[in-house]
C-alpha cells in the first residue's frame, strides 16, 4: 500500500539545536495513526512541517508517492492536508459561523447564509455550538469542536489533530470519538496527537513513539499497552508514580481557613456557591465543562466580577475583599494559573526570564521596579531548573517552547509571586505523561509547604490522586464535598451528572 503521507529523514533545526532529527514517518489511506511522545519529543513539529507551517530544514516530503513541497499551510490545504492545533487558531473578534467559511472560495458570503449553513454542519457533527457565537465569548472545549469542524469542512484527504481531546467533556470525547469512527470510513487517514494514552490506544491503528525529537518504535497498536508506550516515551515505568494508589493514601489535615467562599453568584454561570479553601492543604474542584469551576476561580481571584448586589462574601485571610481587576488579589497573595496558557498564561514572543521576571514585578516581588537583567536572570535560572524547564537557555521565546514546557513557564511565573493561596486551572491540559509527574510534585510540595491549593481539573484519576478534600461542582455551585482518602470515581462523577 502506498502512504498517503509521508516524511523521510525529516530534520528541523532552531538555532542549531534539532527539535526533529532524521525521522521517518508514514500514514496510510484510511488510517489512524497515533504520535505519542513526552513534551518536547518532537512531534508537534514533526505534523507542522506536514501541515505547511514549518518548513524543514532537511528531508523529503510525499503525498500518495509523489514528492511535494508544502511552504505554508494553504499549499498543504490544498494538497488536502489539514490540521487541528492544540492552542486553537481561530479568528477571536469572528463569529462562529465566519472562521468556519472563512477560507472558502468564494469572495462574498451572505451572513444570513452561512449561518443557516453553519447550523446544520455543526449539528451533523452533534457539536452543540451556537454558529452566531463569537468566539471570543466560547469556552476552550466550544472552540475546540469549531476547529474540529473547520477541519472537516474543508473535505481533507488527511487531518492532523494535535490534542483534540483536552478541553472536551466526556460526552463531547464520545462524540468526537465517533466523528472519528465516520471519517475512517470515508477514506480520511488521520494523525493523532494526544497525552491520553488510553484514548491513543482505544481508537488508533498504528502507534510511533518518539522521544527527544528521535524515532522509537512504530507498531500496530495491538502490539502496546500503557505501560510499553511509557516506557517507550520516557525510557521507565511511570504508572504508580502518576496515578498510582490513591484510595489509601494518608491526606493532609486543613491548616488555618484561608479562603472562605459565601454564596457567590455571577450571574447564570455562578449561583450561590459556597465552600473553604485550607493552608497546608490540596483542595480539588471537578465538575464538567459548564459547570462553573473556572468562572468560580476568576471571580475569586479578581478576573471576573461578582454580581454587584447579591454577589455574596468572599473572605480572605479572615478579611472580607472584593477583587474587581486581578492586581489587588495578586498583591494579597492570590494567584490564579490559567488554564488558557496560550491567551492568558504568557507574553509569547518574549523570552523565559522576560516572563518569569514580568511576574516577579507584578506581585511585587522584585528587588526594584526598575528591570535589572542581573535579577532576571538570576530568577530565570533559578526557575527553569526548579520546574526543569527544558529549552536552549532563558532568552528562547516561550512559542517555541513545547506545550509542557509552556506550562512551566506558566507556573514559574506564578510562584514567583510568593503566594498563599494558589488556583491551578486544569494544570496538566497538553502535559505529557513525565511533565505530569513533575507538576504535581510541586503541587504536592506547595501544600507540604503551608500554602494552600485549589486544583480544578476534569481528568478525575489527577483529582483523586492529588486532593485531600474534593469539591464537586454542578450548574454553578459547589453540590458534594468528599474526603481525599475515601471518594471513588463512580460518586463523585454521579455528584456531577445529577
Amino acid at each position: 500500500m502506498t502512504p498517503i503521507l509521508e516524511l523521510r529523514k525529516g530534520t528541523k533545526l532552531y538555532r542549531g539545536v534539532a527539535a526533529v532529527k532524521d525521522v521517518d514517518f508514514d500514514l496510510n489511506p484510511g488510517e489512524v495513526h497515533a504520535l505519542l511522545g513526552e513534551n518536547g519529543a518532537g512531534k508537534s513539529t514533526l505534523t507542522k512541517m506536514l501541515a505547511g507551517v514549518v518548513e524543514p530544514t532537511s528531508g523529503d516530503i510525499f503525498i500518495s508517492g509523489e514528492k511535494v513541497a508544502l511552504p505554508t499551510p494553504a499549499d498543504a490545504l490544498k494538497n488536502g492536508i489539514a490540521m487541528v492545533y492544540q492552542e486553537t487558531s481561530l479568528v477571536p473578534s469572528l463569529t462562529v459561523a465566519q472562521n468556519l467559511y472563512l477560507m472558502d472560495d468564494k469572495p462574498f458570503h451572505r451572513l444570513r447564509g452561512i449561518y443557516i449553513a453553519g447550523q446544520q454542519f455543526l449539528q451533523s457533527l452533534n457539536f452543540h455550538v451556537d454558529p452566531a457565537a463569537l468566539i471570543s465569548s466560547l469556552g476552550a472545549g466550544q472552540k475546540q469542536m469549531v476547529e474540529i469542524a473547520r477541519a472537516v469542512h474543508h473535505n481533507a484527504k488527511v487531518i492532523i489533530f494535535d490534542e483534540p481531546t483536552a478541553t472536551l467533556t466526556p460526552e463531547e470525547k464520545y462524540q468526537f470519538f465517533a466523528l472519528v469512527g465516520r471519517l475512517k470510513k470515508r477514506g480520511v487517514s488521520i494523525i493523532f496527537i494526544s497525552h491520553a494514552l488510553e484514548e491513543a490506544l482505544q481508537i488508533s491503528d498504528r502507534i510511533t513513539v518518539m522521544r527527544d525529537g528521535e524515532h522509537v518504535v512504530t507498531d500496530h497498536t495491538s502490539n502496546f499497552d500503557r505501560e510499553l508506550i511509557v516506557q517507550a516515551m520516557v525510557g521507565r515505568s511511570l504508572t504508580e508514580e502518576l496515578y498510582g494508589s490513591f484510595q489509601d493514601r494518608q491526606t493532609r489535615q486543613p491548616g488555618r481557613k484561608v479562603l472562605s467562599v459565601q454564596n457567590l453568584s455571577m450571574g447564570d454561570v455562578v449561583r450561590n456557591t459556597s465552600f473553604s479553601v485550607f493552608a497546608g492543604q490540596i483542595t480539588g474542584m471537578f465538575g464538567l465543562i459548564g459547570s462553573g469551576r473556572t468562572e468560580t476561580a476568576k471571580v475569586v481571584s479578581g478576573v471576573l466580577k461578582r454580581d454587584l448586589f447579591h454577589g455574596g462574601n468572599v473572605q480572605f485571610e479572615a478579611r472580607p475583599v472584593r477583587y474587581r481587576v486581578p492586581r489587588p488579589a495578586v498583591k494579597d497573595g492570590i494567584i490564579y494559573v490559567t488554564e488558557d496558557r496560550k491567551s492568558e498564561g504568557f507574553f509569547e514572543t518574549m523570552s523565559i526570564a522576560y516572563n518569569i521576571y514580568l511576574g516577579a514585578l507584578a506581585g511585587g516581588q522584585a528587588d526594584s521596579p526598575i528591570i535589572s537583567m542581573k535579577e532576571m536572570r538570576t530568577l530565570a535560572e533559578h526557575w527553569t531548573k526548579a520546574l526543569n524547564v527544558k529549552a536552549i537557555n532563558a532568552d528562547a521565546k516561550v512559542i517555541e517552547l513545547s506545550g509542557g514546557n509552556q506550562q512551566k513557564v506558566v507556573v514559574a511565573k506564578a510562584l514567583v509571586q510568593k503566594p498563599k493561596l494558589v488556583i491551578f486551572d486544569e494544570p496538566t491540559r497538553g502535559v505529557d505523561v513525565g511533565a505530569i509527574a513533575e507538576i504535581h510534585q510541586l503541587i504536592n510540595k506547595l501544600a507540604d509547604d503551608g500554602i494552600a491549593v485549589l486544583v480544578i481539573s476534569s481528568y478525575l484519576p489527577e483529582v483523586l490522586h492529588l486532593s485531600d478534600r474534593i469539591l464537586v461542582c454542578r450548574q454553578g455551585r459547589v453540590v458534594e464535598e468528599f474526603d481525599g482518602s475515601q471518594a471513588k470515581e463512580e460518586s463523585i462523577m454521579f455528584a456531577a451528572v445529577h
